[in-house]
C-alpha cells in the first residue's frame, strides 16, 4: 500500500467518532502509553535477553503450556526456525505447506531461499489439509504446517475433531507438527478448547504479538526443551537477538492483560457484524458465520471507489466502515478484510446496516 494512501486512511480513522472494522490508530505517545502499561518502567531493561523478554517468555509458556517459548523480532525469523529444526533433526529437508499459508503469500518463501527447504503443497483447497490429504502426499515431509486461522483462505478454521485427525495424520506419515497460530488467540472460542488444548496438538507454535494483540512488534515460537536451545541458537544467527527489545515485550504484555480476555467477545460480536453486512445489495461475506473476529466482505464496486466513499463517509459523517478495499478473485466486486475489535462492540445490527446505506449513498 503506497505510504499516502495509508496516511489519509489513519488520519481519517483516527478522527472518526465510531469504527466498524479495527481500532482507532495510535500515535508513538501513545504506544509509549501501552509500554508503560505492560510493565514497571523502572526495572532493568533486557540485554540480549532476560528481563521483560523473559518475562513475556516464561508468560506465553505458561499460557501455551510448552517447555520453552523464545522472543523473535519477527514472525517470519520464527517461521523459518522452526522448519529448519524439523528438517535437521529428522534429514528431510521439506516441509508441506498451503499455497495460500504465510510462509508461500508473505515471507517471500524465506524457507526456500535461506534455509534451503522445500515446499510440498498440502492441499490446493481453500483451506487447511485434511488428515486424508495428507495421508496421500505421498513423499516424506520434516514438518506439516497449518495456519490457525488461513487468513488468506478468509481466516477459516478447521473444526476440532479435524484439526485432531490432521495432526495425527501428520505424525503418521512421520511429520512434525507445526501451527501458524499467529491469529491462534482468536481461534479458541471455533474450536471449543482452551490455548492449551490446542497448543498440545503441534510440536511448535508461533504466536504474534501485534495482529489480535495489538502489540508494537515480535512474535514467539514455542515448543520443547530441544526446540528452544535450538532457537536460541539459530535467531542469533539470523540476528534477532537485539541488545533491547523491551518496548515490544511491555507492549506485548500490555496486550496480553488488554486485549486477551476480550477476543471472545470479538468473535461473538463479529457474526452480528457479518450478517447485517450481509443485507447490504449486492454484498458477499465469508465465512458464515465467521470463524474468528474476522472475516471477508465483498461488494459489487472497483475498490478505487469504495476506498473513496470510505474516506467521504468519515470525512461527513465521522464513521469509519473498512479500508484496505481490493479488486477481487469475483468479477465486478471489490474485498476487504472485516476486524471486529473494541469499537464495533457498541454497532447493533442496525447500526451497521445504517453505516452501509450511507457508504452505498456516498457511491452514489
Amino acid at each position: 500500500m503506497p505510504d499516502d494512501h495509508r496516511q489519509r486512511r489513519l488520519t481519517a480513522m483516527r478522527s472518526c467518532d465510531r469504527i466498524l472494522s479495527g481500532s482507532r490508530p495510535k500515535t508513538m505517545r501513545e504506544r509509549l502509553a501501552d509500554v508503560e502499561a505492560g510493565g514497571d518502567l523502572d526495572e532493568w531493561p533486557d540485554f540480549y535477553g532476560g528481563g521483560p523478554v523473559a518475562a513475556l517468555e516464561e508468560r506465553i509458556a505458561g499460557l501455551l503450556g510448552t517447555q520453552s517459548a523464545v522472543f523473535f523480532p519477527t514472525g517470519t525469523m520464527a517461521q523459518q526456525v522452526a522448519l529448519r529444526y524439523g528438517a535437521d533433526r529428522s534429514g528431510i529437508p521439506a516441509a508441506a505447506l498451503h499455497p495460500l499459508g504465510h510462509q508461500e503469500v508473505h515471507e517471500r518463501h524465506a524457507y526456500a531461499e535461506l534455509t534451503g527447504l522445500r515446499g510440498v503443497r498440502s492441499t490446493d483447497e481453500p483451506r487447511n489439509p485434511t488428515a486424508a490429504e495428507l495421508a496421500a502426499l505421498g513423499e516424506p515431509v520434516s514438518t506439516v504446517v497449518i495456519e490457525l486461522p488461513l487468513r488468506d483462505a478468509g481466516f477459516v478454521l478447521p473444526a476440532w475433531t479435524e484439526l485432531v485427525e490432521i495432526t495425527k495424520a501428520a505424525r503418521a506419515i512421520g511429520a512434525r507438527v507445526h501451527f501458524d497460530g499467529a491469529r491462534i488467540w482468536e481461534s479458541t472460542p471455533h474450536l471449543g478448547r482452551s490455548l492449551q488444548e490446542v497448543a498440545a496438538l503441534a510440536d511448535s507454535v508461533y504466536v504474534s504479538f501485534y495482529k489480535s494483540l495489538e502489540g508494537i512488534s515480535g512474535a514467539v515460537l514455542a515448543g520443547t526443551a530441544d526446540l528452544g536451545d535450538y532457537a536460541r541458537a539459530w535467531r542469533h544467527r539470523y540476528g534477532g537477538t537485539l541488545f533491547q527489545q523491551w518496548p515490544a515485550a511491555l507492549a506485548a504484555m500490555a496486550g496480553l492483560d488488554r486485549e486477551l480476555p476480550r477476543l471472545p467477545e470479538y468473535v461473538a460480536h463479529a457474526r452480528t457484524v457479518a450478517d447485517a453486512l450481509a443485507v447490504l445489495p449486492g454484498a458477499r461475506v465469508f465465512p458464515r458465520p465467521p470463524h474468528t473476529h474476522q472475516f471477508r466482505l465483498w461488494l459489487p464496486y472497483p475498490a478505487a471507489v469504495l476506498g473513496e466513499a470510505v474516506l467521504a463517509l468519515a470525512d461527513r459523517e465521522r464513521i469509519w466502515f473498512a479500508g484496505g478495499w481490493l479488486d477481487a478473485d469475483v468479477p465486478g466486486y471489490a474485498r476487504t478484510e472485516i476486524t471486529v475489535a473494541e469499537p464495533a462492540l457498541e454497532w447493533t445490527a442496525e447500526d451497521v446496516i445504517a453505516a452501509g446505506a450511507l457508504l452505498l449513498k456516498e457511491i452514489g
